[in-house]
């Protein structure tokens, strides 16, 4: 039983969102989804590249994700590709949220989707869009790292 309480299964991860945003905190929040989408999530067939958030009239909802069809389930049954999702949250975290998103200009950016525990789970954060000076400056910086850790591998 411990087994279950413990485990967290990375489905979907949109690395690009590092490179493209400045990452200031992150937040937990469940999804509102339908049967065929969590199979197809299990399956792995989730696309966070272009999704991004909004809050709307107090609420959360992830937009533009792409969570592919369910291929055993008949075309009635199944859902439609990129609609739009509510995500679930603590209504202190979306007071939050709405604050430095308001004020601030911040951007609400998926960055994985998991199972926890059963649950289908995804992390948002709040970012800052990166400049091209800033972006170029994070890969000299990780290259950089790269070459230390090749020299020191070498002593």
């Amino acid at each position: 039983m411990s087994d279950k309480s413990e485990s967290y299964k990375v489905i979907s991860d949109n690395r690009q969102a590092r490179y493209l945003y400045e990452i200031l905190e992150t937040y937990e929040a469940g999804i509102q989804l339908t049967g065929t989408e969590v199979k197809s999530i299990r399956a792995g067939k989730v696309n966070l590249q272009d999704g991004y958030a909004l809050l709307r009239d107090g609420e959360a909802w992830l937009i533009n994700v792409h969570i592919s069809p369910y291929n055993a389930s008949g075309q009635y049954f199944n859902h439609e590709p990129r609609r739009t999702r509510k995500l679930l949250l603590h209504r202190q975290e979306l007071r939050k949220l709405i604050g430095k998103v308001e004020q601030q200009g911040l951007t609400l950016i998926p960055l994985k989707m998991y199972l926890k525990r059963g649950w289908v789970k995804i992390s948002i954060a709040l970012g800052k869009g990166k400049k091209l000076h800033d972006k170029r400056e994070s890969l000299k910086r990780r290259q950089d790292q790269r070459d230390i850790q090749r020299a020191m591998k070498n002593y």
